[in-house]
């Protein structure tokens, strides 16, 4: 399945995208370089079972063993001290990125309730893109029965892309499904 989009991305995407924004060199045309896959659980103060859980659901949906992430600062108001874990994360590049990549476009979002297409606007001004999910139910992994608290999940997609536009039309090529508006 991997292959697939990768293919997609060597034969079709890349000629595409050359002709469309008229790159002289096939090294100029954006490329993805890594997957961000991060839950922030601010309630893993309190139960540190919570943050295993959401854990062991981020290793099942990127198929990659995960990191907790800690407290960078101390916030009173809040109860957390600097050094707490409070979420964890997983990086993907290569192979598994592309696979993960290809499950999320293809058969996560459509799953999403009411889905109409996704936001063109969540750009961060260098072609990368990144998407809240607010659900992890909507990964086929996940069983719904074992589940123990609904928690969301960013995806935080890296381009090599040099401006917006770019990264859109490739993540565009790729199949990601943009709402219209």
């Amino acid at each position: 399945m991997a292959a697939r989009l990768k293919e997609k991305y060597k034969t079709e995407i890349i000629p595409a995208l050359k002709k469309g924004f008229s790159y002289k060199n096939v090294m100029q045309v954006p490329k993805l370089q890594k997957v961000v896959l991060n839950v922030g659980l601010g309630e893993a103060v309190q139960d540190i079972k919570l943050l295993d859980a959401a854990q062991k659901e981020l290793e099942m949906i990127s198929g990659q063993k995960s990191i907790v992430t800690k407290a960078k600062k101390s916030i009173a108001g809040f109860k957390l001290r600097k050094g707490m874990p409070i979420g964890c994360c997983v990086t993907l590049r290569g192979e598994k990125m592309y696979e993960f990549l290809d499950r999320f476009i293809s058969v996560s979002l459509p799953r999403i309730r009411d889905f109409k297409g996704i936001s063109g606007k969540s750009f961060d001004g260098r072609g990368n893109y990144s998407v809240g999910i607010r659900e992890q139910y909507i990964f086929p992994e996940i069983d719904y029965d074992k589940v123990t608290m609904v928690h969301g999940l960013n995806v935080v997609i890296c381009t090599t892309a040099n401006t917006d536009k770019e990264g859109k039309a490739l993540l565009k090529e790729l199949g990601m499904p943009f709402r219209e508006a």
